[in-house]
C-alpha cells in the first residue's frame, strides 16, 4: 500500500514492544497492582512480599537483614484492632520471600485474646534477631513485648513482657550506638501523644529512658525515627497531630537529652515515617509528601538532616493507602523499603542510593 513502507526489522520491533507491554500489564493484573509509577533512577526492585495470605488486612511492616538474608514482619488479621490480629514474618533467602508465618499473638487465656500491633525487627551483631511488638485492646492501653530468634527468624523464644515504664520501639527500628546502647524511639498514647527515648545495653534485659520530650497537650508526637550525624549527634523525626510539617529534635550526648521538638521543612499528613543514615553519611527519609491522605509515598535525601532533596515517588494513586514505611540499608549498599500497600499487602522496594537523581524541594513543594 502507498505510504506504508515498513521494514521487516521495524515490524519486529513493534511486535516486541507490544508483547513486552502486554506482559507488564498481565503481571500487574495478576498481582493486583494496577499501574505503577514510571521507572525512576535508583529503583532496582519492586515486589509484593506475598500474593495471598490467611488474613485480609495488614499494616505496620518492619525489615531487617539477618545472616541468612532479609526478614520482614507486620501485623495481620481481619482488620486493625480485631482480636485475631497477629504478628507475621516472612524470610527472604536471596531468591524469594517465604510464606508468611504467624510468630506472635495476643492470646491471654482460654477466653481472652487481644490484637497485636507495630512489630519492630532488629538484628543484633553476633546476637539474636529481636522482634518487639505491642499487645492490647488499643494504642492507649497496649504494652510492649519482645521475642528473640537465634536462627534468623525461623524459630522464636517465648514472649517476654517489657517493664511497665518501657514501651520499646513503637514503629521504627532502634539504632545501635558506639557505646553499645541500643537506642529506641518510643512513645505513649495514654495521656496524649508523648515521645520518650529508651535504651538497653543487654539486648532488652534491662532498660533506661528519658523524660517525655513533649507533654501530649501543647505538643503531641509519636513514633520517632532516629538519624545519626557522627559522634554523639543524633536527630529524630516524628509523626505529630498537627499535620502541617514533620517534627524533629536533636541530641548531642547520644540520646540522653534532647532539644525541643520543632518543625522540619517537609509536609506531614499525620501518618508514620521512617529514615536511615546511609553508609555515605547522607540521610534517607520515607514519608507521605502531602498534608492529607496516604498517597503519594516519597523518598527524600539530605546531607545534613535539614535541607532535603526529592529522590523518588514510590507510589502515587489518589485515594489509595501507601503508608507506614520501614527502611534499612543492607551490607551491599542497597536500601530496602517495606510499606503497607492498600492494607491488603506489604510491598518491598529496593533502591540503589548511588543512582538516585536528586532535585531540590523548595517551599515544601515536590518538584514536577
Amino acid at each position: 500500500m502507498s505510504g506504508c513502507n515498513f521494514s521487516r526489522e521495524s515490524v519486529a520491533g513493534v511486535i516486541r514492544s507490544l508483547t513486552c507491554g502486554l506482559a507488564v500489564l498481565l503481571t500487574a493484573s495478576a498481582w493486583g497492582q494496577g499501574p505503577q509509577p514510571a521507572a525512576q533512577p535508583g529503583i532496582v526492585g519492586s515486589e509484593l512480599i506475598y500474593e495471598t495470605a490467611p488474613f485480609p488486612q495488614c499494616h505496620a511492616s518492619t525489615i531487617a537483614q539477618t545472616p541468612g538474608g532479609l526478614a520482614a514482619a507486620w501485623f495481620g488479621g481481619t482488620r486493625e484492632r480485631a482480636p485475631d490480629v497477629g504478628i507475621w514474618v516472612s524470610l527472604h533467602d536471596g531468591k524469594a520471600w517465604s510464606r508468611p508465618v504467624e510468630v506472635a499473638n495476643g492470646v491471654q487465656d482460654a477466653t481472652t485474646r487481644h490484637p497485636t500491633w507495630n512489630p519492630v525487627l532488629f538484628q543484633m551483631p553476633k546476637g539474636p534477631l529481636l522482634l518487639f511488638y505491642k499487645v492490647g485492646p488499643s494504642p492507649s492501653t497496649w504494652w510492649g513485648m519482645l521475642i528473640r530468634s537465634a536462627d534468623g527468624g525461623k524459630t522464636w523464644s517465648k514472649a517476654e513482657k517489657l517493664p511497665s515504664e518501657i514501651a520499646g520501639p513503637i514503629k521504627n527500628k532502634p539504632v545501635l550506638l558506639a557505646d553499645g546502647r541500643l537506642l529506641s524511639g518510643s512513645s505513649t498514647e495514654d495521656q496524649g501523644w508523648r515521645v520518650q527515648m529508651e535504651w538497653t545495653k543487654d539486648e532488652g534485659k534491662t532498660w533506661e529512658h528519658t523524660p517525655f520530650l513533649c507533654d501530649g497537650r501543647t505538643q503531641a508526637a509519636i513514633q520517632p525515627t532516629i538519624l545519626t550525624h557522627g559522634g554523639d549527634k543524633l536527630q529524630i523525626v516524628c509523626r505529630n497531630r498537627e499535620k502541617t510539617t514533620l517534627w524533629q529534635a536533636w541530641s548531642t550526648d547520644g540520646g540522653r537529652t534532647w532539644s525541643k521538638l520543632e518543625p522540619l521543612a517537609l509536609p506531614h499528613n499525620g501518618s508514620g515515617v521512617d529514615g536511615v543514615t546511609l553508609a555515605d553519611g547522607r540521610q534517607l527519609l520515607v514519608y507521605n509528601h502531602t498534608h492529607a491522605g496516604r498517597s503519594p509515598l516519597n523518598v527524600a535525601v539530605s546531607k545534613d538532616g535539614k535541607e532535603w532533596q526529592a529522590a523518588v515517588v514510590l507510589e502515587n494513586e489518589p485515594g489509595s493507602e501507601f503508608s507506614y514505611p520501614a527502611v534499612i540499608q543492607s551490607t551491599d549498599g542497597l536500601a530496602h523499603i517495606t510499606y503497607t500497600w492498600k492494607r491488603t499487602h506489604v510491598k518491598h522496594v529496593t533502591l540503589d542510593p548511588a543512582k538516585l537523581v536528586l532535585r531540590p524541594i523548595k517551599d515544601g513543594q515536590w518538584p514536577q
